[in-house]
């Protein structure tokens, strides 16, 4: 497994190379509009930016480019060609808009991208046609997903998580498997731009989707991530736990660190806004994450690194000591540490506790868990050390 430093170079660079998309999704966190803004990165400045993301040297951060909609910029196959040329691994997450044709998979596969990602946020027309504000796009996306299978391109499938779809749960999961996915990405809405409070399953909701993810993994092929749900590793560590005390074999497949067939890893441990993962605007902005919309500087001023590495915001973000409320004395704060884009957006304080996170931490517990016990199967919980 490759050995990352978090402080000096992060897992994944997310940039968002231009605004402009289609749809109207209900959530949003860009408020896309149809048309570009002028102020986004050029191509040129684009060049430089990937440039700025080779120099945190090995092992490289993956690349990213999203939107918006990345197929709405025409240079698009030129940037991920010289992302290539400077030897990152490069992903995409287009819309599915008519701009989806299998000619531009083909262009994208010969420019050298090694993922293309499509977001199913519903197993049917109705439900994901209405999230997504676009009336075909389900069946646009399925076609979609069979022409990448014909080129030989690995599909990762997003989805995110809300009132809208929580029923729907099981249904998408097996529609994600006969699909043939590599990677299902299961977001969980933080209200930001478009996505509201009202958007958002509870607490409650949250843990309960959370155990059956956990359950989901242990037996599907497809490999399972989560984002903006950084409690879910503590699920992962309970349930793993309660497995020893009843003398059970714990289940030892990673839920961090693996490897899918397009050589695209996970990370070797988890990652939180602005902590082994950097978000880049089209405008150049960089924030900790494209939900936790707060600057640490511009790329047209300021090279990536140096803003990664010596930014006040993204250093605070990487000291979980440094949180608020029960964040900063929980067991897990080394391994979760909550969502800092949603504490962001509920409470106006990115380093405020998780708000959506029902577990009470022991006071009276002051040992951090290391990041590495959710990596090694071997460093389970003892028995009593979760509430």
């Amino acid at each position: 497994m490759i050995a990352y430093d978090f402080h000096r170079q992060p897992f994944i660079v997310i940039w968002e190379v231009t605004r402009a998309c289609l749809l109207t999704c209900k959530h949003c966190r860009a408020e896309a509009q149809p048309e570009p803004d002028p102020r986004q990165l050029t191509r040129e400045e684009g060049f430089a930016l990937l440039d700025q993301i080779a120099d945190f040297g090995d092992p490289l951060p993956n690349l990213v480019f999203t939107g918006g909609d990345p197929l709405m910029r025409e240079d698009i196959f030129d940037l991920i060609a010289y992302g290539v040329s400077k030897g990152l691994r490069v992903s995409m997450t287009p819309s599915a808009t008519p701009k989806v044709t299998r000619e531009a998979m083909q262009r994208a596969r010969e420019a050298g991208l090694s993922r293309w990602a499509f977001s199913l946020d519903g197993s049917c027309r109705e439900i994901h046609d209405a999230f997504r504000g676009w009336e075909g796009s389900f069946d646009l996306t399925i076609r979609s997903i069979e022409y990448l299978h014909e080129l030989g391109l690995p599909v990762q499938i997003n989805s995110t998580v809300s009132r809208y779809n929580l029923d729907d749960l099981d249904n998408l999961a097996a529609l994600v498997e006969r699909l043939g996915a590599v990677l299902w990405s299961v977001f969980f809405l933080v209200p930001t731009g478009r996505g509201k409070i009202g958007d958002m399953i509870s607490p409650q909701e949250h843990e309960r989707v959370f155990n059956w993810l956990y359950d989901l993994s242990l037996r599907v092929p497809f490999d399972i991530k989560t984002t903006a749900a950084q409690h879910y590793r503590r699920v992962v560590m309970q349930r793993r736990a309660e497995a020893r005390r009843r003398g059970e074999e714990a289940p030892r497949r990673r839920l961090v660190g693996r490897e899918t067939p397009d050589g695209i890893g996970r990370a070797p441990q988890g990652v939180n806004d602005g902590q082994g993962f950097v978000f880049v605007s089209h405008t150049g902005e960089v924030y900790p994450s494209g939900f936790l919309p707060v600057s640490g500087g511009n790329v047209r001023k300021t090279p990536l690194p140096e803003i990664y590495r010596n930014s006040p915001l993204f250093r605070a973000l990487r000291n979980p000591d440094g949180y608020h409320g029960k964040c900063s004395w929980c067991e897990f704060r080394y391994i979760c540490g909550g969502s800092r884009a949603r504490a962001y957006a509920v409470t106006g304080d990115y380093l405020e506790s998780e708000p959506f996170c029902v577990y009470i931490p022991d006071p009276r517990r002051t040992r951090a868990l290391s990041p590495q016990a959710l990596t090694e199967p071997s460093h389970l919980l003892s028995e009593g050390s979760v509430g």
